[in-house]
């Protein structure tokens, strides 16, 4: 092969690797999600790194160049006054000694959270910003007042600039999580969780999540003398109230022992770290050594040097979930890690099985990430993915392969299985729909999986279980009772909530009440309703007419309504002016660009077509509001919507427009 052909074929890996990197980032700091494990994506960054070495070719948007990502947010944007840069690292303490030479340092946690610049003014909070792209940031002046150590007031009264990270300790992670009944709504880890709380639109949200923020670099305080010492600084900041990272100042001598006590107190750590950051004492040593263009001379990141162990990967277990995705969970010979024994590790998706090449049988190195996770590092072997399952573990229903957001996942495509089904029976119990007290979703979940509950009548009919479910964990003769009491009443209810109990999609309980309305409540005039009758209503536009014929074709779907009619007393619905209104009746949206405050775009179209309105997929003289954060952009329908004078709202304006705000 020629030398320019291996030279266009490194070239091309570049482009490859930037694209996957890039990806990969996007997904983790401005969506808080993974498709890549960390050492899969250190694995990748450096090969980038070399092959840019040897080429000489870097990309302009090559994350070795680039700091970070755009922040997509509807919170106002600020720039920084200086570039906040991220670390250069090393997993070694020999290579850390050698870094700091004959000068002091000091010695610190790295902490995982979100890094918060707070500006302080006459001894008031005035500014907090987050880290951002390391360029621009996101302004959570309020919600940094609702953390649980910042100090509001203190004394010096000079402008002070100073830097920290804003985290959430493991043991209130465990909390909010334990508080959230939906297993699959429940947040990944303690830096996810601290950041949808940072950068939440409701501070009250923000003061129930009990952040916290630790400084650790004072940028400036004119006018106080802190004899050339970042310890000095740290004692300073102590003074004035703020909780500083703890450290230990070393000398390049006192470095492994330093080291060794913080790999010691990992375990007991309440705080979440990913390191160590070391940095010179001398502040006029460290800044004489300027940055470079990614980088900061004055201070390096320490990773663990992970515990490695090799063993045999035995097989991929495929684990279901209530949204139907089934996550690959790989399953090897016992190993010791860290001091406990070790032989599982979730692979997350497809996309990272392939990256691996992941196979049974295969030879495999596996550690704990931070000295916690299992992750598997690396496939010695790699005989390729295979035997993913055709069939669901749970259901045994047909499942498919889906890429979302460039990642593969593997679903289960039976609307019935188990593990799907105990979504829309929590639904059915929910306060809208049937409240039936006490029915919880974990409740929900030992019922069905102890076959109890096939369909919904058999809940007004747990009066027959009463021996099973006494003896179960967690209940008693008195919740036993209480539980089909609470049925008994729930038993007693109105058309439209029964409706919404159903769960069709996007029948909110307003669109609900308007189909009731409309129908005076012949239920069998409903179930056989045609799409242009349903479309006559106000709200309901042709992807609900649609939901609800799909929903009714389906034989199986009527003949469990029939049952759970037959369960029921159906009150009749008081007439109200108000009852059955939607907000957004006669109102037409589109939705464009990145979502916060939703999980996703379908998640916000769902809300706006159950207060009675439609979404559409193009800005026209019938649109009553574009929907985009990004609300000054010059994107094609935010130009289209300022030409027919449409308003631009950010989710933010939107939340206020959905609870009775005028725009």
């Amino acid at each position: 092969m020629e030398e320019k052909d291996i030279l266009a074929g490194k070239v091309e890996r570049i482009r490859s690797l930037v694209e996957m990197l890039r990806a990969a980032g996007r997904a983790y700091y401005q969506e808080s999600r993974e498709i890549m494990s960390n050492y899969e994506y250190d694995r990748l960054y450096d090969e980038l790194l070399e092959l840019e070495k040897e080429t000489g070719v870097v990309l302009a948007s090559s994350p070795t160049q680039n700091v970070g990502y755009e922040v997509v947010s509807s919170l106002p944007k600020e720039r920084h006054e200086s570039p906040m840069l991220s670390l250069n690292k090393t997993k070694s303490v020999d290579e850390l000694a050698e870094w700091l030479g004959d000068q002091k340092g000091l010695l610190s946690w790295k902490l995982d959270g979100l890094t918060i610049v707070l500006t302080y003014e006459d001894g008031m909070l005035k500014k907090a910003v987050t880290r951002g792209n390391g360029e621009e940031g996101e302004v959570i002046t309020n919600n940094a007042k609702a953390f649980v150590n910042v100090p509001l007031q203190i004394s010096y009264k000079g402008e002070l600039v100073l830097r920290g990270e804003a985290v959430i300790t493991y043991s209130d992670f465990r909390r909010i999580n334990e508080e959230i009944e939906d297993v699959d709504a429940r947040y990944k880890n303690p830096r996810n969780l601290c950041s949808g709380s940072v950068r939440q639109l409701n501070s009250a949200i923000t003061a129930q999540r009990n952040v916290r923020f630790y400084a650790f670099s004072l940028v400036r305080a004119e006018g106080v003398e802190f004899n050339n010492s970042r310890k000095r600084q740290f004692e300073w900041l102590s003074g004035q109230g703020f909780d500083v990272v703890e450290y230990r100042e070393v000398t390049a001598a006192g470095l492994p022992e330093a080291v060794k006590a913080f790999s010691g107190a990992i375990d007991k750590n309440d705080t979440p770290s990913d390191g160590l950051v070391l940095l010179y004492d001398d502040i006029a040593y460290g800044q004489s050594l300027g940055r470079t263009a990614k980088f900061p001379r004055d201070s390096i990141a320490f990773k663990w040097a992970d515990e490695l162990q090799e063993t045999t990967l035995k097989y991929i277990e495929w684990s279901a979930s209530r949204t139907g995705l089934i996550n690959p969970v790989a399953v090897f010979e016992p190993v010791e890690l860290e001091g406990t024994t070790v032989s599982r590790a979730s692979v997350h998706n497809i996309s990272i099985m392939e990256s691996l090449e992941l196979g049974a049988g295969d030879r495999i190195t596996v550690y704990k990430a931070n000295m916690i996770i299992p992750q598997i590092e690396e496939n010695l072997t790699r005989s390729g993915v295979r035997d993913i399952p055709k069939e669901c573990p749970v259901c045994g229903g047909r499942t498919e392969i889906r890429s979302v957001n460039e990642v593969k996942s593997l679903y289960c495509t039976n609307p019935d299985c188990q593990a799907k089904r105990i979504k829309s029976f929590t639904l059915f119990a929910s306060r809208d729909a049937l409240n039936i007290a006490g029915l919880s979703e974990a409740t929900l979940e030992k019922f069905i999986g102890v076959g109890l509950i096939h369909e919904y009548a058999d809940i007004f009919h747990l009066d027959r279980h009463e021996d099973v479910i006494v003896s179960m964990d967690g209940f008693g003769q008195k919740s036993f009772d209480n539980l089909v009491a609470a049925a008994k009443k729930a038993s007693d209810t109105t058309l439209s909530r029964v409706v919404y109990s159903l769960g069709i999609a996007g029948i909110g309980l307003a669109n609900a009440k308007m189909i009731c309305r409309h129908f005076k409540n012949d239920f069998e005039a409903m179930r056989h309703a045609g799409k242009d009758e349903l479309t006559e209503i106000d709200g309901i536009g042709e992807v609900l007419a649609d939901a609800w014929i799909d929903f009714f074709l389906d034989e199986k779907n009527n003949l469990t309504v029939d049952h759970l009619l037959a369960e029921l007393h159906i009150q009749a619905e008081t007439e109200d002016d108000d009852q059955g209104k939607a907000r957004f009746a006669g109102m037409n949206f589109v939705v464009t660009g990145s979502v916060e405050h939703f999980k996703n775009r379908k998640e916000l179209q769902e809300v706006i077509e159950a207060q009675g309105g439609k979404v559409t997929a193009s800005v026209t003289s019938k649109t009553n509001y574009l929907i985009n954060n990004d609300v000054n952009s010059s994107s094609s329908k935010n130009k289209k919507a300022r030409e027919l004078g449409i308003p631009i709202l950010s989710e933010e304006a939107f939340l206020e427009l959905l609870n009775g705000e005028e725009q």
